[in-house]
């Protein structure tokens, strides 16, 4: 197996090409250009100390120059740590806060920054010397580089999860690990360089976007147009319009993305997304609905219905878990919801029954990795159509926490890493259910949140995409509903009695509470995904501000 940096340097010259686009005119740079201008600003980090095995933090936008550093830190023999830049500028306080906390957990020998970010990071005692992109860039020679020799036990990535039920936690994922992991991306999803075009707006801070799409392209040759989340927020028709301009093949984003580019394609024209066979939804719960409602608005511009490809990954096996058969489309199981709630067991239903939910098939595991399905109290192995805990072990599992035994202890039971994920599995393929720790208990009934967030975002007045439900201590103990949701509505007197309907309709009871705030307030990771846990401890610390 080889290294990220002897695979950069394998497929540098194949002739592919990185194209970076966005709101101004794209910018074309062959593969091997971008490997001779991080050939010099890898030697220019050496001349700064930077030694094999340091630890190196970038903080910028997606552009050239970022991606021109993630792969000099891997030719220096260093590991990247990628961080996150700010979702909101009105929480720059809390962005600030975070970026030194992982600096420091870290062990960051060098914090290379983007000049535009600079003035918001005070060097302060006990951080690591800071250097911008635009002084990387300059004064450096390619052939001064000493290439260190290669190991692949070495961490090439430190990458912090989102922290949608924690704090983040380091995932430490070393070059057999991640070369593992792209060697199963490529084989399963059938990877044809010389043909593929890659697409992808996804922050370069997150896995899907680092490992899944920029890496992956980079060390294969790849062709990748490559744009910035804020590029696709402001416009998401950007992003179908880069697919039909630059004839994508593949890309990939979370259910909420593709709730946005269905709306964007019903006001489009003269889009040609033929050449799609991998549109990839994961990171998030697949909801059927949205996969349909995408697929039936991308068919108007050619797209083929089997180009849906669900799947499932996690910062901690590098990226990809399960992946389904290449143009195999959606595939749902349906299922008892009250017998899932529960008996904890996915009854097969009739797509009309009384209690029927469908769930999204989402593949089986790609090579070099097992799954399996277990009692997350008792920890024995479960059947098909059991409802326990995700365990998964394999060849591209990261090997712990960085600097964090007991969470590495937790990580682990009896060599198996544990997803913390509910599922089952059907003909050998993954259904996931939900988060263990965001399971609302009710009368003995296991509620899935999921559930309450998928109806009430279909509510008029709700932002759709942007609904959190958990669970509350109520009379006797046992646990009630609460549901906070966004909206751009002023008058909102009609919402709460709808909203409480279709909480009931969904799952059988009403909420104990609807909390309806303003757009844009409630509590998402790095990457997107809305934070329960912290929501819950906003409403139980009266800090959410109500509409």
């Amino acid at each position: 197996m080889l290294s990220l940096p002897a695979r950069i340097e394998a497929s540098a010259r194949r002739g592919g090409v990185v194209t970076f686009v966005g709101s101004d005119e794209p910018v074309r740079v062959p593969w091997a250009q971008l490997h001779d201008d991080a050939r010099a600003m890898a030697a220019n980090m050496q001349s700064r100390g930077v030694e094999a095995g340091d630890h190196v933090a970038i903080l910028g936008p997606t552009s050239r120059l970022l991606v021109t550093a993630i792969e000099a830190v891997w030719l220096a023999g260093a590991t990247i740590v990628v961080m996150p830049i700010p979702m909101r500028m009105g929480a720059i306080d809390d962005f600030i806060a975070a970026t030194r906390r992982r600096l420091r957990r870290a062990d960051v020998a060098l914090f290379v920054i983007d000049p535009d970010l600079a003035p918001f990071i005070e060097p302060a005692p006990g951080d690591p010397p800071i250097v911008g992109l635009d002084e990387l860039a300059a004064s450096a020679r390619g052939d001064e580089l000493v290439r260190p020799t290669d190991d692949l036990d070495r961490l090439a990535i430190l990458q912090f999860t989102s922290g949608s039920t924690a704090d983040p936690k380091g995932v430490a994922l070393p070059h057999r690990a991640v070369g593992s992991n792209l060697d199963a991306i490529a084989t399963t999803a059938q990877l044809d360089p010389d043909d593929d075009v890659l697409v992808s707006w996804l922050p370069l801070y997150h896995d899907m976007g680092l490992v899944g799409l920029l890496t992956l392209s980079m060390t294969t040759g790849t062709d990748l147009v490559l744009g910035a989340p804020q590029d696709f927020m402001a416009a998401p028709l950007r992003w179908m319009e880069w697919l039909s301009t630059y004839g994508g093949t593949a890309t990939a984003g979370p259910n909420f993305a593709w709730v946005l580019a269905t709306r964007s394609l019903r006001r489009a024209s003269n889009l040609d997304l033929s050449r799609l066979r991998i549109a990839l939804n994961g990171a998030e719960p697949v909801d059927p609905d949205t996969v349909e409602a995408f697929v039936a608005a991308a068919g108007e511009h050619g797209m083929r219905p089997g180009a849906i490809f669900p799947a499932f990954g996690m910062a901690e096996v590098a990226i990809a878990g399960t992946f389904p058969t290449p143009m195999s489309g959606l595939r749902t199981d349906t299922v008892d919801l009250k017998v899932l709630e529960s008996e904890r067991y996915a009854a097969p239903s009739e797509d009309d029954g009384p209690h029927a939910r469908r769930l999204t098939r989402l593949g089986r595991p790609v090579p070099g990795l097992e799954m399996r399905i277990v009692d997350p109290v008792g920890g024995q192995q479960l059947a098909e159509r059991e409802v326990g805990e995700l365990e998964i072990r394999g060849t591209s599992v990261c090997s712990g926490y960085y600097n964090d035994p007991a969470a590495t202890a937790e990580l682990f039971h009896d060599g198996w890493l544990r997803t913390g994920d509910l599922a089952y599995s059907v003909d050998g393929e993954l259904v996931m259910c939900g988060r263990i720790k965001d399971v609302i208990i009710v009368g003995g009934r296991n509620v899935f949140p999921e559930d309450i967030e998928r109806a009430v975002s279909d509510v008029e007045g709700v932002r759709p995409g942007n609904v959190i439900a958990f669970g509350v201590d109520g009379r006797s103990g046992k646990e009630a509903i609460v549901v906070v949701a966004e909206t751009k509505l002023t008058d909102t007197s009609q919402m709460h009695g709808v909203i409480n309907e279709r909480v009931r309709q969904a799952v059988g009871m009403p909420a104990k509470d609807i909390v309806l705030v303003t757009a844009g307030s409630l509590p998402k990771t790095s990457s997107g995904k809305l934070q329960r846990s912290l929501c819950r401890e906003r409403y139980l610390g009266v800090r959410l501000e109500r509409v």
